[in-house]
């Protein structure tokens, strides 16, 4: 079964949308919200699988229900609007699918389509809820993505600027903050690919800092140079790269 919520300040749009899901055998309405709070709690009590969102409501729009969704679990996201140019922005992103008012039966089932496909497939919907979350910001907020992380069996959202650095071991990228590792979801080229326009430089073919977060960096010899974290850790800096940083360092 689809779990499903139902997100839409128009108790009318509510009614349409679960009269057109209440024929659909595989989903189940575990809830409907009127604004983005109540949204927000039933996410948390009822943790859904698909939640059709809707982007323009008054007080806590749906663009800012998606930067504040819980990590831990992340449901499905199709947006429901009136407004097409929010609509394929959102899906261009990462939403599941939009839908536009009034919403009919075909279209519907479309978008059911691409849900069922995806249903259960925890990294992909965490990262399409990263994308969203980037398209998400305020146009007058500083850039910031959204990094996916593991931990155990839950995927979390990382704002970029808690993220000390990206190191590679093997297969397997770290995400290193000040208090914690987590699995990264994607590969380092990918990752370094996310980050343009941020804070962050590659310092070695195995490892990206924030720079933000250097605190110190030290001659080792005259090829080599050690830089120190905030968090105290070190990472060499390979020839190849030490000009790179020293100029974003600006040293």
């Amino acid at each position: 079964m689809i779990r499903t919520l139902i997100v839409d300040d128009e108790p009318i749009a509510r009614q349409v949308l679960r009269d057109e899901l209440e024929i659909c055998p595989d989903v189940r309405i575990v809830g409907e919200a009127e604004n983005g709070e109540q949204a927000l709690e039933q996410i948390t009590t009822w943790e859904p699988d698909l939640v059709f969102l809707d982007l323009q409501m008054p007080g806590i729009g749906g663009f800012e229900v998606i930067r504040r969704l819980p990590s831990g679990h992340f449901p499905m996201i199709v947006i429901v609007t009136a407004f097409d140019q929010h609509a394929i922005r959102a899906f261009e992103e990462g939403a599941i699918d939009y839908l536009l008012k009034p919403v009919g039966q075909a279209r519907l089932q479309k978008a059911l389509e691409r849900v069922r496909q995806l249903q259960g497939n925890s990294r992909e919907i965490a990262e399409t809820v990263a994308r969203l979350s980037d398209v998400a910001q305020p146009p007058t907020k500083r850039p910031n993505r959204k990094i996916v992380g593991r931990k155990g069996s839950e995927y979390i959202l990382l704002d970029a600027g808690e993220v000390l650095a990206f190191m590679a071991e093997h297969e397997i990228v770290w995400i290193v903050t000040a208090e914690q590792r987590y699995m990264a979801t994607q590969s380092l080229r990918v990752i370094e690919s996310r980050l343009q326009g941020l804070p962050f430089q590659r310092v070695h073919r195995n490892s990206i800092v924030n720079v933000d977060h250097v605190r110190k960096m030290s001659v080792m010899s005259s090829q080599r140079w050690l830089l120190t974290l905030s968090n105290l850790q070190e990472l060499i800096v390979s020839k190849r790269q030490a000009h790179n940083v020293r100029q974003m360092l600006h040293w």
